[in-house]
């Protein structure tokens, strides 16, 4: 499978089927000519905020959060598709796949028919030898279109997995002529969920029925971009274009950060000794951690994407993500604590090492008010690792197949910042993995991660920062010597920030 294979088809015929619902749509009387209430023109991205008079008043704190938005979807205008559309979605995405790997790329694995189905189905599940991204980045994503073909026609969050599922399930046994992948089925369906909730929250974010005109072209293109599958089926189903005069989507605060500049990995430790090459990072956290009240699934979450540009076809250097699944909040004196269940998602894939993990943990947010605009951050995660990916070498994977172990274990991350009157941003991250190997070099290994950085704020919003990287290994192989190895890498960077929490107590 290609990466434009993936993420520009498989969407395709799943939005096709979505124009079914426009009749329906239409029938129930949700698209309508009526003028709405003015809006704003101000595109402000604590979700595009329409102003107070325009918003729905938070008079019931069982209904709203502390900013007025929703605490779910309004279910007046959420037309819940028949499970068996939603299915015929999901075959028909990989209907197209495989046409297209097979009548365009002309691919080998795409080769298949009666026998390749039998053969399948009578000799079983294997662990596949697919190289590290396509396993560990986008087998989840494509997963993560199977989960929206549910999710973004009126299902839950849990009635949307069983769709990721089979979609999964589907392609293992019938889509290609290897045998049906354990691991592919793990991550399409896990972290598949994962990031197709957080692509369903983010456009829900930019959505906005109530607007009209140049606003509303670009909430809907924001909101494409995000989630292509649901783009496409809004265009279909006619929502697009109908306006509404009140709020239909759940929305929470969301901070962006975007920050760029020069990106050196060192040969071992010696400072500058190595590549350059530029880094592109866009860091999310959506909804307040520290807001009083009751948590329900992704109400919060965090991700943060690195991109780097230079030599080589190493280009997403890591997504690490988390979104809590149940919790709550718990006040103390200047002291705000967010505690509770969630998942992870980890993916590093550079030109050092390569390591994917699905985790499930504990954890605490924290936030110490030190004044007017200084605060104390703490974030500390402890996970269960049940499916791992876990580079054999160190260096850059420059082949096509697997050069990683599958294994499990156990993460921890820790993170904190320092904000000193909104000038200088001190923060340390750390992260330490240990992965027991189940298929592959037969041992242990650690992998540990420290990320310090500073910023100083120059301008408004924008910051220049220093972050120094140094990771570590030590690995215990079975029947190899043991390998123990330090590297370090540098970044100078220009940081935008764009703050959308309402500090509120």
């Amino acid at each position: 499978m290609t990466f434009v294979r993936i993420a520009a088809l498989s969407f395709l015929f799943s939005s096709l089927l979505q124009a079914q619902d426009f009749r329906t749509t239409m029938a129930s009387g949700l698209i309508t000519g009526k003028s709405r209430l003015p809006y704003t023109t101000e595109f402000s991205l604590s979700s595009f905020s329409v102003p107070s008079h325009v918003r729905s008043t938070p008079g019931d704190t069982a209904r709203y959060n502390m900013y007025g938005d929703l605490l779910e979807d309004n279910p007046a205008y959420i037309q819940k598709s028949p499970w068996w559309l939603c299915a015929i979605r999901v075959a028909g995405n990989n209907v197209v796949t495989w046409a297209f790997d097979r009548y365009v790329f002309n691919a080998d694995f795409a080769r298949i028919g009666p026998s390749t189905w039998k053969h399948n189905l009578k000799t079983g599940w294997e662990w596949d030898t697919d190289r590290f991204g396509m396993n560990y980045f986008f087998h989840p994503y494509s997963g993560a279109g199977y989960f929206n073909a549910a999710r973004a026609n009126g299902y839950t969050f849990w009635e949307s997995v069983p769709f990721a599922f089979g979609g999964s399930l589907m392609w293992e046994y019938f889509g290609e002529n290897t045998l049906p992948s354990i691991n592919d089925l793990i991550n399409t369906t896990v972290t598949g969920a994962f990031l197709g909730e957080i692509s369903y929250r983010l456009s829900s974010d930019f959505l906005d029925d109530r607007t009209t005109g140049t606003e509303r072209v670009f909430r809907e293109l924001f909101a494409g971009i995000i989630n292509p599958g649901r783009a496409f089926g809004r265009l279909l189903q006619g929502k697009f274009f109908r306006v509404t005069t009140e709020e239909i989507y759940q929305k929470e605060p969301l901070n962006m950060t975007f920050s760029a500049g020069p990106h050196v990995v060192n040969d071992g430790r010696k400072f500058g000794a190595g590549a350059t090459d530029e880094m592109l990072t866009l860091q999310l956290d959506y909804g307040n951690p520290f807001e009083q009240r009751s948590r329900k699934l992704f109400d919060y979450f965090t991700l943060r994407g690195n991109l780097t540009f230079g030599a080589g076809r190493k280009v997403v250097d890591n997504v690490i993500g988390q979104g809590i699944m149940f919790g709550r909040n718990i006040q103390s004196g200047s002291m705000d604590f967010l505690v509770g269940a969630f998942q992870h998602y980890d993916f590093w894939d550079n030109k050092t090492f390569e390591l994917g993990t699905i985790a499930f943990g504990g954890g605490v947010v924290s936030r110490l008010s030190l004044g007017a605009s200084s605060n104390l951050y703490l974030d500390l995660q402890l996970g269960l690792v049940p499916l791992a990916g876990n580079s054999t070498q160190l260096g850059p994977d420059t082949s096509q197949f697997r050069d990683y172990n599958y294994g499990g274990g156990g993460e921890s991350k820790f993170e904190t910042t320092l904000n000193l009157g909104s000038w200088v941003n001190l923060t340390f991250k750390g992260y330490y993995y240990w992965i027991h190997t189940y298929v592959g070099v037969s041992g242990e290994s650690f992998v540990g991660i420290i990320k310090p950085s500073v910023a100083f704020r120059i301008l408004g919003n924008f910051s220049l920062g220093f972050e120094h990287l140094v990771y570590y290994t030590d690995r215990y192989p079975r029947d190899f010597p043991d390998f123990h190895d330090v590297r370090t890498e540098q970044r100078i960077f220009v940081q935008y920030y764009i703050d959308n929490f309402k500090q509120q107590r």
